[in-house]
């Protein structure tokens, strides 16, 4: 007769001791945290917004606002589900996969698309890389045994952060001190994203992962997990309609896993944090996506050797890992305080917003966008501390997945009503300013300078946007 269920787990042959094979475990786990550094080497990023504005591409901001960014918002929404799934079923490696094949295709199309739809594209393929990060972060956890996660997770996260710096800085400075191309700039990205996949080729497979391929524990001592446990009593009887159930282990975990869901989300702590964590997150990615396009109407510069976004990334990426290390030395009965220091970061978060909407300075307003990275970094950790401190690790995963979903459909709902040229379609900023910039100061490369300087400048594809700027004062 063959054996299900406990009886074939406790034939899988456990995992051998850390001890034996540290050393192999260290080499994987420098290979991944490699990676994760090299596929954040994408030193375009911080000037997409730019180049498509530019004359490499000549989108105006009302097709880059309201038609091609959206999107990415919908992508997201649409492809974070699936993905969440399929990476613990198929083992993490093929989804980075689909993650390095997603960037590539976003910078192919980046330096080769021409109309809307290839950037709505583009954007589409930018919401697959972004649902595909959990794969990254969940992976390392399947290769270490359980006493090691919280320094493997800092090893990861801190591979992330340099990478994102590290190529924040070199954006910047190869397009001020070397006046290098935006699309050069993008052709370079290209390239480390290209290497990155290649890397991803010689990842190992891991055997097991959290909910579809458990597997034995990752160190002989673990003790048991929820699943674990909801798997002990699988033969015990259930009333109402989870009687019902079909037998399948898969079906009672996850009858048994929304129930704990239902019960967890009573916890006022958690409960509070995780609201939080669904309204924080949503505005803080809707600032991400259309900052670029707001320092691009605050500094409509000629010279693209004066545009410093990058440095304004790194500035951002640096304080935001600064203020998240030194939120885990924070020593406060967060029980009791929780509420207060939540009120004053989100008034202060909303402070800067309204500072960047109103100034016309850049440099007030890369300062204010920092500030804001850096206080919504400063809480992630404490929220995750405070909700995951009570859960177990798969109720953990299950919390986290269901407030990042409900954070991206509030998102998405934003962004359709407010941003999307179907619903209210508003540009970035609000259009009480007095001066609008003049058509001329459209964003030149500097190898195009001269031929703008001789009357050669490429301008049918600005001459839509001057005509919009100009038809006011033409009123007037």
């Amino acid at each position: 007769m063959a054996l299900s269920g406990p009886e074939v787990e406790k034939q899988v042959p456990t995992e051998p001791r850390p001890g034996r094979k540290l050393q192999s475990w260290w080499s994987l786990v420098f290979c991944l945290c490699f990676y994760g550094f090299m596929a954040q080497m994408r030193p375009g990023e911080s000037f997409i917004t730019p180049y498509l504005l530019g004359p490499d591409k000549n989108f105006t901001q009302k097709q880059v606002t309201n038609e091609i960014t959206p999107v990415l918002s919908y992508s997201y929404l649409a492809v974070l589900v699936p993905i969440f799934l399929l990476t613990d079923y198929l083992r993490y490696k093929p989804v980075l996969l689909l993650q390095g094949l997603s960037y590539v295709s976003v910078w192919l199309l980046l330096l080769f698309g021409s109309s809307v739809l290839h950037m709505q594209a583009m954007e589409f393929f930018f919401g697959i890389t972004m649902a595909a990060r959990i794969a990254y972060s969940s992976y390392i956890f399947s290769l270490v045994p359980a006493a090691c996660y919280q320094r493997m997770a800092g090893y990861s996260r801190a591979s992330v952060l340099l990478g994102v710096f590290t190529s924040s800085v070199l954006g910047q400075l190869l397009v001020t001190m070397g006046r290098v191309p935006f699309s050069t700039l993008n052709y370079i990205s290209l390239a480390f994203l290209t290497f990155s996949l290649v890397l991803t080729l010689f990842l190992k497979r891991p055997k097991r992962s959290l909910f579809f391929n458990r597997g034995a524990p990752a160190s002989a001592g673990a003790s048991p997990s929820e699943l674990d446990r909801m798997n002990l009593g699988q033969g015990q009887p259930t009333g109402g309609k989870l009687g019902r159930l079909p037998a399948s282990w898969r079906d009672s975990v996850l009858a048994h896993m929304l129930r704990e869901l239902g019960r967890t989300a009573r916890l006022p702590q958690l409960r509070l944090w995780s609201l939080w964590w669904v309204f924080n997150s949503a505005g803080y990615y809707l600032i991400v996506y259309y900052v670029h396009i707001l320092w691009n109407v605050v500094n409509p510069t000629t010279d693209t050797t004066r545009v410093y976004n990058g440095g304004a990334d790194a500035a951002s990426t640096l304080l935001g890992a600064v203020t998240s290390f030194a939120a885990g030395f924070v020593q406060l009965r967060w029980a009791l305080w929780a509420e207060l220091i939540i009120a004053v970061v989100t008034v202060l978060q909303a402070g800067l917003v309204f500072l960047m909407y109103r100034t016309s300075s850049i440099w007030l307003c890369y300062s204010a966008f920092v500030l804001f990275r850096g206080s919504y970094q400063f809480l992630v950790p404490v929220a995750t501390f405070q909700i995951a401190s009570s859960l177990s690790q798969e109720l953990r995963a299950l919390v986290f997945g269901v407030n990042t979903f409900l954070a991206t459909v509030l998102k998405t709902i934003i962004t359709l009503v407010v941003s999307d040229k179907r619903g209210l379609g508003l540009p970035v900023r609000s259009q009480g300013r007095r001066q609008p910039p003049p058509p001329a100061q459209e964003l030149m490369s500097p190898m195009q300078e001269p031929a703008a300087q001789d009357g050669l400048a490429p301008e049918d594809g600005v001459r839509a946007v001057g005509e919009q700027r100009q038809q006011p004062e033409a009123k007037a």
